[in-house]
């Protein structure tokens, strides 16, 4: 069974996003939620597990949140996001 993990980061001075960025899209699914804040799919179900693969794609200055989300309930989630969004979200929580 697949966890969903939330990403969010914050890259000090001027960075190249890409490098993180394809870390996070080698996950089995994802959605770049908001500028900064990614949902990833994947088969762990470590949070450690997460930040440690995508530390190596940062710097050491940079800093980095993994949240593992709730495997089931309603209401944990409300959005103005996009149809696309909310679709992978619906499909994923």
């Amino acid at each position: 069974m697949s966890s969903v993990f939330l990403i969010s980061y914050d890259l000090k001075d001027v960075k190249d996003y890409e490098e993180l960025y394809q870390a996070i899209k080698d996950y089995s699914g994802w959605s770049h939620i908001l500028e900064s804040s990614w949902f990833v799919s994947t088969s762990t179900s470590s949070a450690s597990d997460v930040r440690d693969n995508l530390q190596d794609h940062i710097d050491s200055d940079d800093q980095l949140l993994v949240t593992k989300m709730p495997d089931s309930g309603s209401g944990r989630w409300a959005t103005t996001f996009s149809d696309d969004t909310v679709e992978w979200l619906k499909d994923n929580l």
